[in-house]
């Protein structure tokens, strides 16, 4: 090989390593610069209504639950179901005796929610939504002077109110 080539090689290689980095370097950082505060949330339209819908549902007042079972909802207040623990109080098969078994609870402790569920042959009285079995623990050991036959039972539940009491 002449001279000539390798001395010119010599500093050609180097140059050309060197320039083509710079380049791809400039691409480089053009190539990866974002436009920043700019959020595209692509969704279909089906989504707000049915987000629409569902809101309108939990504040709409009726009664919720499965076959046979009574609860009442306040107006405005929102559904919320989590599991938890409920305690029952009576079971049987006479309706007017789960009536008044609920009534004598109601007198006693407005402040708690009652359940009375049917399923054949039987009537179901369970009371209160806690979110941990020693509240609802609590509560049967204060009720057994007045109840003879209590049960906690693990169901679904609605979550308490939590907002602050005046």
């Amino acid at each position: 090989m002449p001279s000539f080539v390798k001395n010119s090689a010599f500093f050609f290689y180097p140059f050309m390593k060197k320039l083509l980095t710079g380049i791809l370097c400039c691409f480089s950082a053009v190539v990866m610069a974002q436009t920043k505060g700019v959020v595209a949330v692509v969704k279909d339209p089906m989504i707000d209504s049915l987000i629409a819908k569902r809101i309108e549902l939990n504040l709409k007042p009726a009664t919720t639950g499965g076959p046979g079972t009574v609860i009442p909802v306040r107006p405005g207040t929102t559904i919320v179901s989590q599991m938890g623990y409920r305690v029952q109080i009576y079971y049987g098969s006479d309706r007017r005796e789960v009536y008044n078994e609920q009534s004598k609870f109601n007198s006693s402790y407005p402040e708690l929610n009652t359940y009375i569920t049917y399923k054949q042959p039987n009537y179901y009285l369970r009371v209160g939504d806690f979110r941990t079995r020693l509240e609802a623990q609590r509560l049967l050991n204060e009720l057994r002077p007045m109840f003879p036959t209590l049960f906690i039972f693990r169901e679904k539940i609605n979550a308490p109110n939590l907002e602050p009491q005046q």
